[in-house]
């Protein structure tokens, strides 16, 4: 296959369910989905000349973006006034520059708005707010209609490209995998 590049060229976000007064197209102004981070341990052994840092996880996720103006409706789903967690859908429109086909990318994101950080206001420009979503407990994405990426909490299912890296995982703990 040829080399490309991929661009995104927009985005939207829906913040609970695809009812239309849930999109955040017109105010979305930053999204930012979340590092992907192995958690490493150090190991200096007592008998090597040269220490080591072995892989044993992956860091939490948090998504975040920014949003133009207010938006009372997701001040209202903020942390302790909404102890449940909701969807937050991405979808992203993504030029392939080689033959400038769009492309659709998607991220699922299952998790709680436990930060919302307005910027300073500032006479004659539209304040924005900043939000965060935690306690992330499942997380997807999706690319041309491929999944790309899938991690569960409770089923404890992680995929990437629609494949279990490490299968024995869950079947050395007796866990069954429900993903």
């Amino acid at each position: 296959m040829a080399s490309t590049i991929y661009i995104m060229e927009a985005a939207n976000l829906y913040c609970g369910d695809h009812d239309p007064a849930n999109s955040k197209h017109l105010t979305l102004e930053e999204l930012k989905l979340p590092d992907l981070q192995e958690v490493l341990v150090d190991h200096q052994p007592g008998g090597g000349k040269v220490g080591v840092e072995f892989a044993v996880g992956v860091e939490k996720l948090e998504p975040t973006f920014n949003l133009k103006g207010w938006d009372p409706v997701l001040l209202r789903q903020f942390g302790l006034g909404s102890r449940e967690r909701r969807v937050f859908t991405a979808y992203g429109v993504v030029r392939d520059k080689r033959s400038g086909r769009a492309i659709e990318a998607k991220a699922v994101m299952e998790g709680r708005l436990s930060r919302i950080a307005p910027a300073a206001f500032q006479r004659g420009e539209a304040m924005s707010h900043e939000y965060s979503i935690n306690e992330v407990l499942h997380y997807e994405v999706h690319f041309d209609g491929a999944e790309e990426m899938y991690w569960d909490f409770f089923t404890n299912t992680f995929r990437l490209g629609g494949v279990d890296p490490d299968p024995e995982f869950n079947n050395i703990l007796r866990i069954g995998n429900a993903g």
